[in-house]
């Protein structure tokens, strides 16, 4: 039994097959997926997904690359959605300093908003860091995020930026970059993280993990982040499926 705690099975790559590759995902162990729907787009088709199959459910935000394209309104439209029983988070939310499509500026007032309504809400936050450890951590403890905590999605920092992590209540997700043979601070990251606080991912159809490393991701493949997460933590793969799954259920008050 298996919990995929971010995937994205709404995007265009799965257009042609996408019923199959969730059945084959179930079929395979993964019982549990949590949708991401990040902007204008993928928050309906994310939702349609979570009303469809019994066992995906969502995560609705505004992910930091789109804020340039927030509006107003927009805040309060996930909002109203977090009344629906399927959806579980805020997310992705976050900084993205990689990509320059939004101005830092406005990705973090965006960040700061979704925060601040996570904690209005009581809802779980998933977090969204590529080259911006030191100002998501800086914003994560401003705004008090520690009273909701939350996720750190495919995380890709230090141990010393995992423990700050820790300390506000987060969870600390791998995914596919975890399997990769030259992925030595995830691997070192991930043997220090406790066993309570740890997740596995897809980010599916992104991040694949080896052997399939270069072709679509999909959720069934999160047994392969499992695996190696079980061989890292000297534990049997059964062992490591039931906590990470129970940590997910923890997370999501689920």
């Amino acid at each position: 039994m298996l919990f995929d705690t971010h995937t994205h099975l709404d995007n265009e790559k799965f257009n042609e097959d996408r019923h199959e590759v969730i059945t084959r995902a179930y079929e395979q162990g993964v019982t549990r997926m949590v949708n991401i729907g990040f902007n204008r787009e993928t928050i309906p088709t994310t939702m349609e997904l979570a009303e469809k199959y019994p066992f995906i459910y969502a995560a609705v935000g505004w992910h930091p690359v789109d804020a340039i394209d927030m509006r107003p309104e927009d805040i309060d439209w996930i909002a109203k959605l977090t009344e629906h029983e399927k959806v579980v988070a805020i997310g992705e939310i976050g900084l993205d300093y990689y990509w320059d499509t939004s101005p830092k500026d406005v990705q973090q007032r965006v960040f700061r908003q979704q925060i601040g309504l996570a904690r209005e809400l009581k809802l779980p936050i998933i977090i969204h860091n590529r080259d911006a450890h030191e100002d998501v951590v800086r914003i994560l403890k401003e705004e008090k995020a520690h009273e909701v905590g939350g996720i750190m999605h495919a995380f890709s920092g230090s141990w010393e930026t995992a423990k700050q992590c820790l300390d506000m209540n987060f969870y600390i997700s791998f995914g596919g970059p975890v399997t990769f043979k030259n992925a030595k601070q995830p691997k070192e990251v991930l043997k220090q993280v406790p066993n309570d606080r740890l997740l596995v991912e897809t980010d599916a159809p992104y991040l694949t993990p080896h052997p399939f490393r270069g072709k679509r991701n999909e959720s069934a493949y999160v047994r392969y982040v499992a695996e190696v997460a079980a061989e890292i933590k000297s534990m049997e793969f059964e062992e490591i499926c039931k906590i990470t799954t129970t940590n997910a259920l923890t997370c999501f008050d689920m």
